[in-house]
């Protein structure tokens, strides 16, 4: 095989009056083009050199980088570095989730697009938006340079126009957009629109695209194949498999003919892999290597027609910081430029690097209002001027969904509408409902103007049954809160949130029997308004079942009205009055993980009242296991719901969890409180603390994590098993 091209390569050779002209074509084929990192490998080893590159999707992705002046050995450690799987579902941590979100948003098992009235489906698995920051930030070196005829190596890429069906071979314009665009697997990455073409993978038209280097003045046309191959009959087994077989049939049916116009063509035995297969991007890179091994005779012959020697510059990324001394914002409407820039975190005169510059991107991108987010640097006065473009995402609203049941709230529903863009820039509706054996709602509405005070709306409507300490006598009743608060709050670096508030509550508290005179017998029927003032921090990198982070929330209330004293006569006999007081409250916690397999989470909680109040109904109350407690009532392995009752209470828990396999845990908690009328009373700071237990086993699930535990306390015989599924709320 290698003597026959040769000899085909022979004619071309006594020919060429001057250096021959490479030309070099990387098919598509997703994780099965990292083979073709190999074929470069062995090219540079063999001092070939390319003169023009053209390649599709991950071809083109490949290429690109090559393209732009990077080695196959730099290409390589940036592939095998990247977890393609993160970038292609557009995954971004909860630390870059703005505050609101990490609030409200992380409840829902199901999400879906609410489009002209109708409930539709998502264009693609991601917007992609992830895999554009991380080539934006591999070609920041080549960023100022919009026709590809001028990069180091001369480049193109081919497009599919999902409307007319039609090649687009890309050639101008932003790089990494183009090379995006050329790698938008369907169904997988959503549409590009690139001055008004809506743009697909060039697989579905072009995969191996040599016909349009042969077009490009070369003398050698070298190519490179990774596709798969039509599935037989017996692999035709299912809707998804015919539906890729129909794909493949347009993919496919210019192979030959393509194959035709090369002088060398290579194909890696990749026919095993996937389009997927990036956890064997180590073993699909060595096939690559191996095939180009088996060519090292021809490529030697190529070499040495080639006696000039073109010094291409040496491209390494961005690193160091520089000044952005200017910011230009184009295409926000419905979002204003203090919003962008408190998103991003991000002033004039501020100093970054290219990767920072992705990082606080992600942060713009986790809001989920924008659809592309584009961005380049230009030289400017002192530093650099930062050009951003913004696709505002058309889908105004969704519905949500979700399921969950536990021992207090029983099975439940969640039915959650979302709507932005609703009054006012910046705004964001959301409207949860859960549909169950209690139904309750929370209404939000919040304005987030980024680098100024934002301001929300929330009122909220809950209710359960439980047993209630009353005048020393445990007594089974129905709790009812119906809250309505308006609140002014700063984000700080999406990790700490501050604000105040005013809040207006409706407390109703009865017992489940009906007394002698055919009336209930109300603890409560009241109405409070209070003024408040909170501190929050939250850094776990999960909601539920962290592995690392911290979480504050310390809030401060001042009652200062209720009427109360008006409705003493329909409370149960011998009601103490309103007088006005406050409390003071909080949560510190911090998780971290041993080994990547034990993780120890510490819980800190307390709580003060000041002025001396004599009703009960704003008691601490500790006791049961639910994360989903509103007002004062608190945790407490061991305990049923607010067993434990009184003023003032310090709690501290102890949570091990060991990862016995990926998202399954064996669990251990001790928790210890006390709960007195006044915890500084005295000098016995540990005196008569309460202890509970608790060990189980957690899952987690795309519903959330499913929990079942075994709990116990010294302080009584009571044995509890807790159950919960899905998402709190």
């Amino acid at each position: 095989m290698k003597k026959l091209l040769i000899l085909i390569l022979f004619p071309i050779i006594v020919q060429a009056q001057n250096q021959p002209k490479i030309g070099l074509v990387l098919s598509g084929g997703g994780a099965k083009g990292v083979a073709h990192i190999g074929i470069l490998k062995e090219l540079e080893k063999a001092g070939v050199q390319v003169d023009y590159i053209g390649g599709t999707s991950m071809g083109a992705i490949v290429g690109g980088l090559y393209a732009a002046g990077y080695t196959a050995e730099q290409i390589e450690n940036a592939v095998i570095k990247t977890d393609f799987m993160s970038l292609l579902q557009d995954k971004v941590s909860r630390r870059e989730k703005p505050f609101f979100s990490k609030e409200h948003g992380e409840k829902y098992a199901i999400s879906l697009p609410i489009k002209e009235g109708s409930l539709g489906l998502p264009l693609g698995l991601s917007k992609g938006q992830n895999m554009l920051n991380f080539l934006t930030e591999l070609l920041a070196p080549v960023d100022e340079i919009t026709d590809f005829s001028k990069l180091p190596i001369p480049f193109y890429c081919i497009a599919t126009n999902i409307e007319t069906g039609e090649e687009k071979v890309l050639e101008k314009g932003s790089l990494p957009l183009a090379l995006r665009a050329s790698a938008a697997f369907p169904s997988l990455l959503n549409p590009v629109d690139i001055e008004g073409d809506l743009l697909v993978d060039g697989g579905v038209v072009n995969n191996f695209p040599v016909d349009v280097m042969k077009t490009k003045g070369v003398d050698i046309i070298i190519g490179v194949s990774v596709q798969g191959e039509l599935l037989k009959r017996d692999e035709l087994a299912s809707v998804a498999s015919l539906l890729l077989q129909i794909v493949n049939f347009q993919m496919y049916k210019k192979s030959d003919k393509q194959v035709e116009l090369l002088d060398v063509y290579l194909r890696p035995n990749v026919i095993d892999y996937s389009v997927i297969s990036f956890d064997k991007k180590d073993e699909i890179l060595a096939e690559g290597e191996k095939t180009a091994k088996t060519y090292r005779a021809v490529f030697d012959s190529i070499a040495k027609m080639q006696p000039k020697n073109k010094k291409l510059p040496k491209v390494t990324p961005k690193e160091n910081k520089f000044i952005v001394d200017r910011i230009i914002i184009k295409g926000n409407k419905n979002y204003t430029n203090n919003y962008i820039l408190g998103k991003l975190q991000l002033r004039e005169g501020d100093s970054v690097s290219y990767k920072e510059i992705s990082k606080k991107i992600n942060t713009l991108t986790a809001s989920k209002n924008f659809g592309r987010i584009d961005y380049h640097f230009e030289k400017s006065f002192q530093g650099k001027k930062l050009e951003l473009a913004v696709k505002e995402e058309k889908l105004q609203s969704y519905l949500r969904l979700g399921l969950h049941y536990d021992l207090l709230y029983k099975s439940a529903v969640l039915l959650n509408y979302n709507h932005k863009k609703m009054l006012f820039q910046n705004d964001e509706f959301s409207l949860d409902i859960g549909v169950g054996d209690k139904v309750r709602y929370n209404l939000e509405y919040f304005i987030d103007n980024g680098l100024l005070p934002s301001y929300g709306f929330r009122t909220r409507y809950n209710t359960f049954n439980s047993d209630f300490i009353y005048n020393t006598g445990l007594i089974n009743g129905r709790y009812r809160d119906f809250s309505t608060s308006f609140y002014l709050q700063t984000t700080i670096d999406k990790k700490f949130a501050l604000g105040v508030g005013t809040e207006h509550k409706n407390i109703n508290t009865k017992t489940q029997n009906i007394s002698t005179d055919g009336k209930e017998d109300f603890f409560d029927n009241s109405n409070y308004i209070n003024t408040y003032a909170f501190l929050k921090l939250d850094t776990y990198n999960k909601e539920e079942l962290p592995t690392k982070g911290f979480y504050a929330d310390v809030g401060f209330k001042w009652f200062l009205w209720s009427d109360r004293n008006n409705r003493l006569n329909q409370l149960i006999e011998n009601s103490a009055p309103f007088h006005q007081f406050s409390q003071l409250a909080g949560t510190l916690g911090f998780a971290t993980t041993f080994y990547n397999k034990l993780t120890f989470q510490y819980t800190s909680q307390a709580g003060y009242t000041l002025g001396k109040k004599s009703f009960e109904i704003f008691d601490y109350r500790l006791g049961g296991y639910n994360q989903n407690y509103i007002n004062n009532f608190i945790p407490m392995y061991g305990y049923n719901t607010g067993e434990l009752n009184n003023q003032s209470y310090l709690k501290s828990e102890f949570n091990l969890r060991y990862e016995v396999y990926k998202k399954h845990y064996a669990v251990f908690v001790a928790n210890y409180a006390r709960i007195e009328e006044d915890i500084f009373e005295g000098v016995g700071l540990f005196k008569n603390t309460k202890s509970g237990y608790a060990f189980g086993y957690s899952v987690e699930t795309f519903l959330g994590p499913i929990e079942l535990k075994y709990t116990w306390t010294p302080d009584h015989s009571e044995k509890y098993w807790l159950f919960n599924l899905g998402f709190w709320f």
